[in-house]
């Protein structure tokens, strides 16, 4: 029986036809694109065409508004970094406490070292940012906004656009880390206020090692890597060339494929969290039930332990997470979920599958059908014993 993957927000598998349209550009066409002659000039028109592939996916009103970068991390550090330095009469930041560890940890740094106040603003149960406290920390010393447009953990999705407009009245660049989101929902960047948006090619069945950052026309920028004129003197370091490529055709694919996850995708996950939440009691699906990514389930199983759920699943031949890739085998349960003041007894409990156009129903009902019957053995070792006994003094309820 085949391995089921259910882990797409970690990575997805590359798509063939991204692969095969790097394949070229490791050997034959090899020439640097920065060169005039032949070699280097048709690698040159290569890349411009996979940037407006790009560009069709994310509605962004031109092709050089895209920067190539290494991934996702880059693309958030650059922007982050990229607002305070053009903007030096300002020296705070608003974030959420929710955020992707590469936002999160910098942000942390900045503070600790003096080069900025941060605001990180809570959310509430269902992971929906604090728009009281988001509104009542922008003022004159801001000088970026970084909210990512999905969570990564939940699939929660925030309303970036909404977000960007308050941020621009205050006179702040916006960035949204868009790693879940870019490929999963409609983007039409043209449409909004945002200034600076990041994704990764790995997320949407593209390779590892490269990504991009958005930055819209006319907004003040300044580069993070120097010492060459690449990427317009915005990004130096010669191009990943095969990389380039193969997100550009993983973009084309993911704008073709995008219905599918808008539909069939979802219902796999409607099928999973409905099987699972029928044959499991004390069991709760976390994030924003109306407003989430239509392929991310994060689910908490009171009294029994994730990773100890995990193990259980990988003997059964599932591949799933309790959270981000980049805070595994920390010990600490999610800081995602602490924010959204889960209960004790389900903090540690908590899965996040995360489905893909590759999954299909089989893939599913395997989940449904291995997940009960671990969750019940887990809980019989539990020392608080059955589901549903909580232990003395603990009267907390949810929903």
């Amino acid at each position: 029986m085949p391995p089921v993957y259910l882990d797409n927000n970690a990575t997805t598998r590359m798509d063939p036809a991204a692969l095969a349209e790097m394949l070229p550009y490791f050997c034959e066409q090899f020439g640097n694109p920065s060169s005039t002659h032949s070699f280097g000039e048709n690698v040159s028109g290569a890349i411009k065409a996979a940037r407006r592939r790009l560009q069709d996916l994310i509605g962004a009103q031109h092709d050089h508004e895209i920067i190539f970068t290494s991934g996702g991390t880059e693309s958030n550090n650059t922007a982050i970094l990229s607002a305070l330095e053009a903007m030096p009469e300002r020296d705070e930041i608003v974030t959420s406490a929710v955020e992707h560890p590469s936002v999160l940890q910098l942000c942390e740094h900045l503070e600790k070292s003096g080069r900025a106040r941060v605001h990180f603003i809570g959310v509430d149960r269902l992971g929906r940012l604090d728009l009281e406290a988001y509104r009542a920390a922008l003022s004159e010393r801001v000088a970026v906004v970084s909210i990512m447009w999905a969570n990564n953990e939940t699939g929660a999705i925030n309303p970036v656009d909404a977000l960007a407009d308050l941020a621009k009245a205050a006179g702040a660049l916006f960035h949204a880390d868009a790693v879940q989101a870019v490929g999963k929902v409609p983007v039409a960047l043209k449409t909004t206020a945002i200034d600076m948006l990041s994704l990764s090619g790995h997320k949407l069945h593209g390779p590892k090692g490269i990504g991009a950052l958005y930055v819209r026309k006319g907004a003040r920028f300044k580069p993070l890597i120097r010492g060459g004129h690449q990427e317009r003197g915005r990004r130096a370091g010669t191009e990943n060339v095969p990389g380039i490529i193969g997100l550009g055709k993983a973009a084309e694919l993911a704008l073709a494929h995008l219905s599918d996850e808008q539909t069939r995708v979802r219902d796999l996950r409607d099928r999973l969290e409905k099987g699972v939440l029928a044959a499991i009691p004390d069991a709760m699906v976390n994030g924003d039930p109306l407003d989430r990514l239509p392929n991310t389930s994060n689910i908490a199983f009171n009294y029994a332990e994730g990773e100890a759920i995990l193990l259980h699943l990988q003997r059964a031949g599932v591949a799933a997470s309790t959270g981000s890739a980049c805070t595994a085998g920390s010990t600490e349960p999610s800081h995602v979920l602490k924010a959204m003041k889960l209960p004790d007894s389900a903090l540690h409990g908590a899965v996040r599958f995360s489905l893909s156009r590759d999954t299909v129903e089989a893939d599913v009902d395997r989940v449904v059908e291995a997940l009960p019957g671990i969750v019940a053995k887990l809980r019989e070792l539990s020392p608080f014993g059955a589901a549903g006994e909580q232990p003395a003094g603990d009267a907390r309820t949810y929903a």
